[in-house]
């Protein structure tokens, strides 16, 4: 799906900054498209931008109102859809990352038919994949992958496209997660794509593209994790990657919602670099990410040090050190062609 910026941010009434996580990551990443926030009595989030009527945005040239708060279970709380339909009548797109499906409530499919505007269920693409060919195409591609769920795949990829556009690299990130639709404007819920066409929606995220152009492809899950492994490997053989970044949170000793125990970082690049042949036999490890959060400042430096110096990758903390490290990997590697040196 194709999100028209610049956006409203609906907060409705979300009791913390927690609930208003989709809107908030969006205003950090891309904080040119966000105009202003509406917000219903109550509400105890602020994205930081200015609060406006829909009027107000309307003529401040807003095109899409994003919900973009959540909560349990994902659905769409009924005192909401009354901001939701005046939107649609005043010419505005709005889109959802909720599970909850905007059309299944007969005032707002009914606002969304009469006004003409779009509906953008995030977690829902309307888009119909074909399944996955694998063959080669042309452009270069760099697939974030982990040792398990939430430890900063998104993150480290829009920083990379930062990062890489700095140092004068064509670079742009594609989204495979409903916050990083709403962050890049286009994308597909990965997650929400039937199993046979994952890999396909891939390859569509990421098409063909100029030979010395990067699709930072967001990765999802991990390869080892039983929950999630089936969408890691498609998206893993989708995105064709050239180049992949590990990325970890190093005090956890399993994973998140599994009694599994975390796998180590040399068994993450082993494993991906074995599946990845599969559509790209020239698959390698450019960098490791480490979310050091936990960490006190000499505890993470020495992380870092000593987790490059095993692996013999640049080792970074995208918020602490930034990742400049890694594109210089990149660089170094593959210049601006098409084909590592």
């Amino acid at each position: 799906m194709q999100i028209v910026t610049p956006y409203l941010l609906f907060l409705g009434d979300v009791p913390d900054a927690l609930a208003a996580k989709t809107a908030l990551g969006i205003v950090d990443w891309r904080p040119e498209w966000c105009v202003g926030q509406l917000r219903l009595p109550g509400c105890k989030a602020d994205a930081g931008v200015p609060d406006m009527t829909i009027a107000e945005a309307k003529a401040a040239g807003v095109a899409t109102m994003i919900v973009g708060a959540v909560n349990a279970g994902g659905v769409l709380p009924a005192h909401w859809v009354a901001t939701i339909v005046a939107a649609l009548d005043a010419g505005l797109d709005v889109a959802s990352g909720l599970h909850s499906r905007l059309a299944d409530s007969p005032a707002i499919r009914e606002a969304a038919e009469r006004s003409g505007h779009a509906l953008h269920d995030v977690r829902h693409s309307s888009e119909r994949f074909a399944t996955g060919k694998g063959a080669k195409r042309t452009g270069m591609r760099l697939l974030t992958v982990g040792t398990d769920c939430s430890v900063g795949k998104k993150y480290t990829a829009l920083a990379l496209e930062s990062g890489m556009r700095r140092a004068g690299l064509d670079a742009d990130f594609r989204a495979t997660g409903q916050s990083g639709v709403f962050i890049s404007g286009r994308g597909v819920a990965i997650d929400a794509v039937v199993a046979d066409f994952i890999s396909g929606a891939v390859e569509w995220i990421a098409p063909a593209a100029a030979p010395d152009h990067w699709d930072l492809v967001e990765g999802q899950g991990s390869l080892f994790h039983p929950s999630f492994a089936g969408v890691s490997l498609g998206l893993l053989h989708g995105a064709q990657p050239d180049a992949f970044v590990v990325c970890h949170e190093p005090t956890r000793s399993h994973m998140r919602g599994v009694a599994h125990p975390l796998p180590s970082i040399e068994e993450v690049i082993a494993l991906t670099i074995t599946c990845g042949r599969l559509t790209n036999p020239a698959i390698r490890c450019v960098g490791v990410a480490i979310n050091t959060a936990a960490l006190s400042d000499s505890e993470a430096a020495s992380l870092l040090r000593e987790t490059g110096a095993r692996l013999g990758l640049p080792a970074v903390d995208p918020i602490r050190t930034g990742v400049e490290p890694i594109v210089a990997e990149i660089v170094r590697l593959y210049g601006g062609s098409d084909k590592p040196s």
